[in-house]
């Protein structure tokens, strides 16, 4: 990798500065040396996205800030929610390589084991991330996914109790599943990975490492965003109101 300096750019959708934190700690951890991370959120949306209702509104958001980090200079995006919201408006506003972390976990769990589990928050995000598998084509390598029944900002009061949840049920999931590998389901559990990993002894992959180490890879290779076909920019038309600023 040439060790010219640069910025990637990872996008937290929601808007917990808290998260933002522990997503960029994450980044800046697997990021190489000549690698500068621009960890952000929205100043707008939601505190937390946890239904199809809450990527909607976050997706505008991304698309900002996707917007903001071109013109800051960042030359590849990672989208830092585990639904993976606004993935490929994102992909049609941006250069670089945009990068999703439930995308960016699946694929490297395939690349560590046959089979994986993936545990997330709450039930209802089961059902996206099983939407997500079906998408991406990895619904025959993972073999179940488990909530620990918790909202996204458990994760962030400093209590404990979620990532305590969160090792149970990984735990379980070793057990029950025969999984070679556990995917983490949301991007504020980013800084529970290489613990468990060592104490579990299994690949535990948190998708905002894994989606930073993508995005280097793919730049690494003189690779960006294709612009043949449907991830073509945006077709230039007036856009009104609160959208003018996507202009």
């Amino acid at each position: 990798m040439s060790m010219n300096k640069q910025i990637i750019q990872v996008i937290n959708p929601n808007t917990s500065l808290a998260m933002t934190e522990t997503i960029g700690t994450a980044a800046r951890a697997v990021a190489a040396g000549n690698t500068e991370i621009l960890a952000v959120c929205p100043q707008q949306g939601v505190p937390s996205i946890e239904g199809h209702f809450d990527e909607a509104i976050a997706a505008i958001g991304v698309l900002e800030q996707i917007k903001a980090g071109r013109e800051q200079g960042a030359q590849g995006h990672v989208i830092a929610c585990f639904g993976d919201p606004g993935l490929l408006a994102a992909r049609e506003l941006a250069q670089g390589p945009v990068v999703g972390i439930a995308e960016a976990a699946m694929h490297m769990a395939t690349m560590v084991a046959t089979r994986f589990s993936i545990v997330t928050t709450l039930p209802r995000t089961v059902i996206i991330a099983r939407h997500l598998l079906r998408q991406y084509g990895f619904e025959h390598h993972c073999t179940a996914v488990h909530a620990i029944d918790l909202p996204v900002l458990a994760l962030e009061d400093g209590s404990g109790i979620a990532q305590e949840k969160v090792r149970q049920r990984c735990i379980q999931a070793i057990r029950e599943d025969d999984s070679g590998a556990i995917v983490l389901g949301c991007g504020g559990m980013a800084d529970l990975a290489r613990e468990l990993t060592h104490e579990l002894g299994v690949p535990v992959i948190d998708g905002v490492g894994a989606a930073v180490k993508m995005v280097e890879s793919l730049l690494a290779l003189g690779l960006n965003t294709s612009k043949h076909g449907d991830l073509d920019y945006p077709i230039r038309k007036k856009l009104s109101g609160q959208f003018e600023r996507l202009n």
